[in-house]
């Protein structure tokens, strides 16, 4: 196992009272795990690509999420003109293609999602609402409530290529 389950930093027994605590919590449980991935590894081991010739790695998984985040939170929902962190129109796969086995890289990717999470937790915390809608084009619009749970999504789905890639780079497995 990753860790005992008494020691486990996901656990958390306290009551969820309502919509906004329950959602939350599923997202911190779901970028911790993606944290703790990542744990104890060196630039070279973090960015190991998963199986040739995908690009996916596990400091790329770092900078997809913060650039999830970044988008959703930032663009979407705060309105905000915040330009991609990694991809561009000339690699719309950035996030994945840049991360190198660099020591500063890896730094700029993490303080990076850092912030990203930050700022989604402010903004969630600021609004009222977990209702109100914003466009995301061609007419659509998305509820926060929307955000909040397609984030847990897919911290949920790239977990799953986490602990795939984890395994492949050292061995370990975990729960």
């Amino acid at each position: 196992m990753w860790v005992d389950p008494a020691d486990d930093p996901r656990e958390d027994a306290s009551a969820v009272v309502d919509e906004r605590t329950l959602l939350l919590e599923y997202l911190r449980t779901q970028r911790l795990t993606l944290r703790m991935k990542c744990a104890d590894l060196d630039a070279d081991d973090l960015a190991a690509r998963s199986v040739p010739p995908s690009t996916m790695s596990l400091l790329g998984l770092v900078r997809h999420m913060a650039e999830v985040e970044r988008s959703w939170s930032r663009r979407v929902m705060a309105g905000e003109d915040a330009p991609r962190r990694y991809a561009s129109d000339d690699d719309r796969d950035g996030d994945w293609n840049g991360a190198l086995a660099d020591d500063a890289v890896v730094d700029e990717a993490f303080a990076a999602w850092q912030e990203e999470q930050e700022f989604t937790d402010r903004f969630v915390a600021s609004v009222h609402d977990l209702g109100i809608s914003r466009e995301t084009g061609g007419g659509q619009r998305t509820s926060l409530r929307e955000v909040l749970l397609h984030l847990i999504e897919e911290y949920a789905r790239h977990n799953g290529h986490a602990d795939l890639i984890r395994e492949r780079v050292d061995g370990r497995v975990g729960q």
